[in-house]
This record gives structure tokens, C-alpha cells and sequence, in this order.
């Protein structure tokens, strides 16, 4: 995708070079209060990064096991679903196909595709699942970085095979089917799988009676009720500066999802010029715009998290036309013209915005 390299370990590699990190809520306390009175968490790998939960409530040791071993459960089915570094993976089987047949899918994997396929419309084109042969040409995936400018004549023969027109999905009494009209055509969801996964997780906690909670995937989240002190949950924003990480402001975050994405750190220089790893797919190119980072409140985080990246597309002055006709709640982190960051925050998301920006510890999104 988008800023991502299309395979879950370059997802890992990238989360650690994140662009807006998101971070739990914590209490101002000298010291910390005895662990029988500590809100209950719980973390592990998936998706080549890092997942937390983080429940309102003083939960039994038992039962957090028995959470964690569904949660754990839920994600390695997202993870066989919708992978492109698992070769066994439902998306990586139909990646492999060199035909325009119907390939029958599971219901949570044309749930992504129909989320992706709707922030691709409204977005313009500027969210495109299929992007990854120019996302790997520009070096931004397995590929090695270009030893120069990639030509015109490189870009329109790539973006050939790019774009969701090339993607039928397909309903009958059997189920859902997928097909290309190009099998050359190839579908990374990585800019829309974490997300998705948070609202899996999350969904599924309070189906289990922890209707209130906090759930990270890489840095995307989701918030359901408020925390262990009747508040909003607390998380941070990350200051658009490549060299430091620091919280530039918090947000309470209650029964919404939040998702990041950013332009400051994945980057590289080629004969002069400056190459963001967000890639345009209508242009085929790397962005070159004054828009950092952009943050999206969503009611779900796959929604969120899709369009984290078409914004970051998008630029800052089409990004904001696209909240306001979206109706998104969104944060841009613009650079100014002489080295200042320019904040141009949403109503929505402005009302959310705390006094003190004090979260910790941090968590990744992707660059």
C-alpha cells in the first residue's frame, strides 16, 4: 500500500519508524498504584507489529488468558485471510493467480475489499489496494530503491496494472467471489488490515462483556467506553519532527477509532530531490506536498485507517476539502515556509483535544 511496503515484516520494520504514535492512557501517580488495582492489559505480535489491549477494568488472571487467547485467536485469522508475506494466505492464493476466474472469498476478506473499494471512490483514486508495483518501484517495498528517477515510460507501463477497476467483486447463492480483469493485478491491504483487525478485536471484547476498553494494532486503535477513571481513553499525537519523538498533543478517545499516517521519516534522496514513501497511484509517483501527517477519528478503524492514507495522498488543501465533504474528523501537520508545523485540526476533532499532552508508553503507526 500506500506507505506501507505490502508485506507484514516490512509493516514491522516500518512501525518502528513511525510517523504519529499513539500512546495509552496513565495515571499521574508518585507511584504506581499495587497491581490488584491496576486496569488489566495484555500484548503480543501479529501482523509483523505489536498489538495491546488495554481493559477498564480489574480483570481475574484466568480470564485474561482466556481473552488473550481469543484475541490471539481472531487476529491469526486476519492474519491467514488477508497477508501478503503468508504465501498460504487467502489474499496471497489469489495473488498468485495468473487467470480472470472467480476466486471465492471468506466474508471478512470482501468486508476489506468493499471498505477499501468505497474510501477509493470517495477518495478520487487516491486509496488504491492494488498501488504495490509502484510502491516497489519507487524502493519503498522488497525492491531495491531506483539508482534513479524512474522514467515516464517506467511509470505508465506500471500503472497499466494499477487500480481498483481491475477487481470485480462478486455475490451469489455460494458467497463472494473475487476476479481480476487484469491477472497481473495484485492487492496489498496492509494500509487497511491493522484497522480492520482493531475492530475485530474490539467488537469481539465487548461481545465478551468488556464493553470498555482500548484496543492498538501497530498504532491504529479503538476505543470503547472510557477508562478506569471515567474518562475519555488518553492518546497522543506525535510532533511531525524526523529527529525527536515527543506527544505534540493528546486526544480522549471514547467509542472511536483512531488511525495515523505520515510523510516525515520514510523517505530518500535521489539526484537532488526528496522521495516520500506514500505514492500517488493516479500519478504513480511520490507525493510532493507540504502535508506531515494526517490523524482520522472513524467511528471504525478500518475506515480510519484507509483513510489515514488517502489524505496523505491527497495534500493538505484536498485533504481538507475531502474531511469537510466526508465529513471526517481529522488533524493535518502541515509544513510551513519556514520550517514551522501548522496545526488545521477539525471541529470534532479539536473538541477532543486535551490541555495536557502526558500519555505514555508509545505505540507504532505506520510511515
Amino acid at each position: 500500500m500506500q506507505g506501507a511496503a505490502g508485506r507484514w515484516r516490512r509493516m514491522a520494520i516500518v512501525g518502528l519508524a513511525a510517523v504519529a504514535a499513539v500512546w495509552f492512557a496513565r495515571t499521574r501517580t508518585a507511584e504506581p498504584p499495587p497491581s490488584s488495582l491496576r486496569p488489566t492489559a495484555f500484548d503480543g505480535e501479529t501482523m509483523g507489529t505489536t498489538y495491546r489491549v488495554l481493559l477498564a477494568r480489574v480483570v481475574p488472571e484466568a480470564h485474561r488468558a482466556t481473552l488473550q487467547r481469543g484475541v490471539d485467536s481472531l487476529l491469526r485469522a486476519v492474519n491467514a485471510s488477508m497477508s501478503t508475506y503468508d504465501t498460504t494466505s487467502e489474499l496471497s492464493r489469489f495473488n498468485a493467480r495468473r487467470d480472470t476466474l472467480p476466486f471465492p472469498i471468506s466474508s471478512p476478506l470482501a468486508f476489506v475489499l468493499r471498505t477499501s473499494a468505497s474510501v477509493h471512490a470517495a477518495s478520487g483514486g487516491r486509496f488504491d489496494v492494488t498501488v504495490g508495483p509502484l510502491v516497489n518501484a519507487w524502493g519503498f517495498g522488497p525492491a531495491a530503491r531506483p539508482q534513479d528517477t524512474l522514467a515516464d515510460s517506467v511509470i505508465a507501463r506500471l500503472r497499466q496494472h494499477v487500480g481498483m477497476q481491475w477487481l470485480v467483486l462478486r455475490d451469489d447463492a455460494s458467497g463472494t467471489a473475487l476476479m481480476k480483469r487484469d491477472p497481473r493485478v495484485r492487492v496489498d491491504l496492509s494500509a487497511v488490515a491493522k484497522g480492520y483487525g482493531v475492530d475485530v478485536v474490539s467488537d469481539w471484547l465487548a461481545a465478551q462483556g468488556e464493553a470498555a476498553h482500548l484496543v492498538e494494532i501497530g498504532g491504529e486503535m479503538r476505543a470503547r467506553g472510557r477508562n478506569a477513571a471515567g474518562e475519555p481513553f488518553r492518546v497522543g499525537i506525535e510532533d511531525a519532527d524526523p529527529d525527536a519523538r515527543r506527544v505534540r498533543f493528546a486526544v480522549g478517545l471514547e467509542d472511536l477509532a483512531l488511525a495515523s499516517s505520515g510523510n516525515y521519516r520514510n523517505w530518500f534522496e535521489l539526484n537532488g530531490q526528496r522521495y516520500a514513501h506514500t505514492i500517488d497511484p493516479v500519478l504513480g509517483r511520490p507525493v510532493r506536498h507540504a502535508l506531515l501527517a494526517a490523524s482520522v477519528l472513524h467511528p471504525r478503524c478500518a475506515d480510519a485507517d484507509a483513510w489515514a492514507t488517502a489524505l496523505m495522498v491527497a495534500g493538505p488543501d484536498s485533504a481538507w476539502a475531502l474531511a469537510q465533504r466526508e465529513r471526517l474528523e481529522v488533524a493535518l501537520l502541515i509544513a510551513g515556509p519556514s520550517g514551522e508545523v501548522e496545526e488545521r485540526l477539525t471541529p470534532g476533532f479539536a473538541a477532543r483535544r486535551l490541555s495536557s499532552p502526558d500519555p505514555s508508553p508509545p505505540a507504532r503507526t505506520r510511515q
